[in-house]
């Protein structure tokens, strides 16, 4: 194992609450199901009613809110709060409807990552005004109006998805060069 990939190793268990579980297999995708809108709609109005004012925004992203993408079958949702390091002030009430807290980035953009209590969710917590809220909005509104980026898209993730990942996290950082060619289209 190279310097880097045990530096990867060491901050994937750093930034993980709880036990660090390898994957050591393929990546399985599904082809775009047109229920990911509808069960994206029942966690943010479920996000929504917990926490009140303090969800300033829920957006579906990642490629299960690209309709023809296809997608580990796990939708990510984007919560923005005032502050994501203030986590009392959303972290009880999302846990108390069945959220459990499972990634700590402090040192990247205050990012959360919380599992979903029922069905297969990413909630992906920032503060407002973070920027790559932003920037995870334009690539998905890029992969819904190109048809060519979207078809790229697929087809990377589809050839990267055969390979035997010892993380989900690793099959996510191989589309880092994919991700930004596409970002670097739109404008």
């Amino acid at each position: 194992m190279s310097n880097a990939e045990q530096a990867d190793r060491d901050y994937l268990r750093e930034v993980t609450v709880g036990e660090l579980i390898p994957h050591d297999d393929t990546i399985t995708l599904a082809d775009y199901d047109p229920d990911w809108p509808r069960l994206f709609q029942r966690e943010a109005d479920r996000v929504r009613a917990v926490l009140g004012d303090t969800a300033l925004r829920v957006e579906h992203v990642g490629s299960t809110a690209v309709p023809g993408l296809p997608a580990k079958p796990i939708i990510d949702l984007v919560l923005v709060v005032p502050n994501s390091a203030d986590e009392q002030s959303y972290l009880p009430a999302l846990e108390s409807v069945g959220y459990v807290l499972r990634i700590r980035e402090p040192d990247w953009c205050e990012h959360r990552v919380l599992k979903g209590p029922d069905t297969a969710v990413n909630l992906h917590v920032f503060s407002s005004g973070e920027p790559e809220v932003d920037r995870m909005l334009r690539f998905r509104d890029r992969l819904r109006a190109s048809d060519a980026d979207r078809d790229h898209y697929a087809r990377t993730k589809r050839e990267l998805a055969q390979r035997v990942w010892r993380y989900v996290q690793d099959y996510a950082d191989a589309k880092t060069a994919v991700v930004e060619e596409i970002m670097s289209r739109c404008g």
